[in-house]
């Protein structure tokens, strides 16, 4: 039977006689048993739906009285409706009656069903267990106020003189400063097999730049147009992929040309020639801008996810295992998708982290966990703090999307029901972070 998430229990009948008892099977399971002793409601309900698709001479469609509508129907496809419509209607109830928050689908089981009388049923569902909130409003988090420094604007400056810069072929040796175009490949000094993502071809490589890992850029200073160089260099202990830390890798390298680069003079002339500036200090003023801008959006997203991170480690939740699972599903779908515009293949990645599946899932776990958490623990403090989205908000951000994603098919995905319901779970999630914020300053 096909039954109703607990979302949409408030489309169910009207109440019937019923009651519901709660077995705890443990901190995130419970047994639920159902029983109603008048189903006539819920027949009532299974005929009007069914009615909808039943000819009844003399009648339009779903207009024709109840007892000629039930005369056309198929009694087991008319059984099987009501039995729908009561579990689903005396689940939900009992969730509220209980104050239960399903984690997971239930597991529905008829005990006793004697049709448009009696119901007995169990049904058994994950749930969200006890949750401890901690007291959010003396959580303190310290804000980051990091400033611009001259040296990170003199950087930027020089990163807009090189690109600014005027390259032309030279025969001679090649030096720091200068742009060499290689061709190189790594392979495993021991095993000499060949290391992924460690070759290249016409690689643009500015020396002195140190973009490569240490080593690298020294051994091509005094390479010549045509020259192979051969050298071993061993990863940083603290290199991005693993598989390659503190591994030692003999690279072959071809230099195909080496050009001078001659950067511009960094003034006044230079600062026109980059942006509407009259002069090398607007200049430095605009990068300062920029900078701190982006520092603060930076800073003011940690202070966030050290806020929320603090306030899930101080509170208690009994964690279903199932919403664990789900997050973990989503973590690997986030990096599956990561991996596909890197170029990597999933498999790729597991082996040049030494991972398997299972072992990824498990690096997660805690991760997950966290995740979970986070959301639970900030359903409850909206909850505590009674924040809701009205109608006249939750309108504006949509026409605020829709003005964003014009094309036709956004337009049709903000209609869904189900990406409304996301939507206003984000709003009321940020509503809920600016409150913390509020008691955390």
């Amino acid at each position: 039977m096909a039954f109703l998430l607990w979302q949409k229990m408030w489309q169910s009948v009207t109440v019937t006689p019923m009651s519901t008892t709660k077995k705890q099977l443990s901190p995130t399971k419970v047994q639920l048993k159902l029983t109603a002793n008048d189903l006539s409601s819920y027949k009532e309900a299974a005929l009007r739906k069914l009615g909808t698709n039943v000819k009844v001479q003399g009648f339009r469609p779903g207009k024709a009285p109840s007892n000629l509508i039930e005369k056309q129907l198929n009694p087991n496809l008319l059984q099987s409706e009501v039995l729908d419509q009561a579990i689903n209607s005396l689940y939900g109830q009992a969730l509220r009656e209980h104050r239960l928050r399903p984690a997971s689908e239930p597991k529905v089981s008829i005990t006793k069903f004697v049709p448009f009388e009696n119901l007995e049923a169990d049904v058994e569902v994950e749930v969200i267990g006890e949750v401890t909130l901690a007291d959010y409003k003396k959580i303190k988090v310290a804000r980051k106020d990091e400033k611009v420094t001259a040296k990170e604007i003199d950087e930027v400056l020089e990163q807009l003189a090189t690109r600014q810069a005027e390259k032309k072929d030279v025969e001679r040796a090649a030096k720091n400063s200068d742009e060499v175009w290689i061709d190189f490949k790594g392979v495993d000094a021991k095993t000499k097999e060949a290391i992924k993502g460690a070759d290249g071809q016409d690689y643009p490589l500015l020396l002195g730049s140190n973009t490569f890992i240490p080593g690298f850029e020294t051994n091509l200073v005094g390479a010549k147009p045509g020259d192979e160089k051969e050298f071993t260099l061993t990863f940083p202990k603290d290199y991005g992929v693993a598989a390659l830390q503190n591994r030692k890798v003999t690279f072959t390298v071809t230099v195909k040309k080496v050009q001078e680069v001659a950067s511009p003079k960094i003034d006044d002339a230079f600062a026109a020639k980059v942006g509407p500036f009259k002069s090398l200090a607007d200049l430095k003023t605009d990068i300062d801008k920029e900078l701190k801008a982006r520092k603060q959006t930076d800073a003011e997203q940690a202070f966030t996810n050290e806020l929320i991170r603090t306030l899930a480690e101080k509170s208690k939740v009994a964690i279903p295992d199932g919403l664990v699972d789900e997050q973990l599903d989503r973590i690997e779908r986030e990096q599956r998708q990561n991996l596909t515009y890197r170029g990597q293949t999933w498999q790729e990645y597991l082996e040049s982290e030494k991972l398997t599946e299972e072992t990824f899932r498990k690096k997660h776990r805690a991760d997950a966990e966290l995740r979970v958490k986070a959301g639970i623990v900030l359903a409850e403090v909206a909850e505590a703090e009674k924040i809701t989205v009205t109608p006249e908000e939750f309108n504006s951000q949509l026409q605020v999307l829709k003005a964003r994603y014009p094309d036709a098919q956004m337009q049709a995905q903000l209609e869904k029901p189900e990406n409304q319901r996301d939507i206003l779970s984000r709003m009321v999630t940020d509503k809920t972070v600016a409150k913390l914020k509020e008691y955390a300053k």
